[in-house]
Parts: C-alpha cells; sequence; structure tokens
C-alpha cells in the first residue's frame, strides 16, 4: 500500500535516518497536540504524559520493524509491550472522587488510543496516523459540547446533595415532589461520616411536562440551592 502523504512529499519510507527522524517528529506533534488539549482541561494525564506514551508506541514500532528486517524476529513485540504498557498506565489514571464520580475514564482511553496512534506513526502509514489524530482530537475537543447538550436534554440525572442535618431529607424529598420530579434512587455517601453534613448521591427523574420542556439541569439544580437546609448540590457526571 502506497501512503498518498508518502508519494505527495516523497519521503523515503524505509527505515532510514531521515524517515526515523520524520516519524519520531511526527508523533512528538501528536502527542503536543492532544496533550495540550487535555491539560488546558487540567485533567490528570497532560502533555508529557501524552507525549511520551505516544513517542514510546512509535520508537517501539521502529525498533520492531528494525528487528524483523534483520530476521531477529518475527512478531512486533515491543509494539505489543508498549500499548499494554500504556493500557496499564491509562487504567491509573481514573480515579474515584469522594462523591462517587469516576473520573479520568476519557484521559484514560485518550492515552492508550495514543500509543495506538504512535505504533501506527512508527510503520510508516503518515496519512492514516493523520486522519486517526484528527478524529481523536475532535472526539476529546468538540464531542464534549453535543454531549453535554444532550446531557442536559435528558429526563434522567443525578445530584450529589448535602445536607445540614439527616431531619431534612423528607422536607427535600417533598419539595423535590412539588416541584414535578421523581427520585429514583437515594444513597448515602460513606465517604462523609463524621463531617456533620448529611450526604447522598440522588437520582431523578423530570416528570413534569413543563419542567422537560423549559428547564435545563442547571437551571433545577440552581433552584434547589436556594433551599436553606441544603447545604451544597451539584450535578454528578
Amino acid at each position: 500500500m502506497v501512503d498518498p502523504i508518502v508519494s505527495l512529499l516523497k519521503i523515503d519510507n524505509s527505515l532510514t535516518i531521515y524517515a526515523v527522524l520524520v516519524r519520531l517528529a511526527l508523533a512528538l506533534i501528536i502527542g503536543a497536540l492532544v496533550g495540550c488539549e487535555r491539560a488546558r482541561k487540567r485533567h490528570s494525564a497532560g502533555l508529557r504524559t501524552f507525549l511520551l506514551v505516544t513517542f514510546s508506541g512509535t520508537v517501539a514500532m521502529i525498533i520492531d520493524l528494525f528487528l524483523m528486517e534483520k530476521n531477529v524476529t518475527n512478531l512486533p513485540i515491543l509494539s505489543a509491550v508498549a500499548v499494554i504498557s500504556s493500557a496499564l498506565l491509562s487504567g491509573n489514571s481514573i480515579l474515584y472522587s469522594s462523591r462517587n464520580q469516576i473520573k479520568g475514564l476519557t484521559t484514560s482511553a485518550g492515552l492508550w488510543v495514543c500509543s495506538l496512534i504512535g505504533v501506527l506513526c512508527g510503520t510508516g502509514l503518515y496519512t492514516i496516523t493523520v486522519i486517526c489524530t484528527v478524529i481523536l482530537y475532535v472526539v476529546l475537543a468538540a464531542i464534549p459540547k453535543a454531549e453535554k447538550y444532550l446531557k442536559d436534554r435528558s429526563n434522567h440525572f443525578e445530584v450529589h446533595l448535602e445536607l445540614k442535618n439527616k431531619s431534612n431529607l423528607q422536607d427535600f424529598v417533598s419539595t423535590i415532589r412539588n416541584l414535578g420530579l421523581r427520585i429514583d434512587d437515594i444513597e448515602s455517601n460513606p465517604a462523609y461520616v463524621g463531617s456533620g453534613l448529611s450526604v447522598y448521591s440522588v437520582t431523578i427523574t423530570i416528570s413534569s411536562k413543563e419542567l422537560k420542556k423549559y428547564k435545563t439541569h442547571e437551571e433545577i439544580i440552581e433552584a434547589l440551592r436556594t433551599i436553606e437546609y441544603v447545604s451544597h448540590i451539584e450535578e454528578m457526571t
């Protein structure tokens, strides 16, 4: 298969010093591009992590190609190790907050995809590498806006609720019902035992047709914040 970018730029796609430098440079650009997007949003894995993961995938593939060319091995062993290692690393970026929220899933998946793109870059398939990078960047940078739009129009959402006193829970349930909402589940959060607060994860369904039509989740939560016995409330993502 002839790579279009290789044909256009007349790049020597064999394992020459020049070709290797081009692949390494492209890997650094890809890692920096995706890493900056994650760092800008203050995620757990940022610029350096994405740079290293993408770069290591590319280096591993280049070494594998060299070893296979020399008939040292018939399998891309180092590339497989790099991808598996990045999967283990990305798994460690997943965090569970005290508010029962799972954080870092997108960053974790992004790290793993970047390692695969790095391996792809190491093979010299520049066009596919660029296409995959663009798709990854669009998913990380643009899709969240569409995701938020869809979530805001969902009839179901979950909130982290902190009440000043446990006895206020029944009053909160009554208020929710009066607003045209339905509570599907209430779970006490054990992480706040002894803090003086009564903390819950509450799953809510918008049952009122009026609310479904005109109110976003944020507007409903903002109204609930005005209740005097509510210490804090926010939507869980």
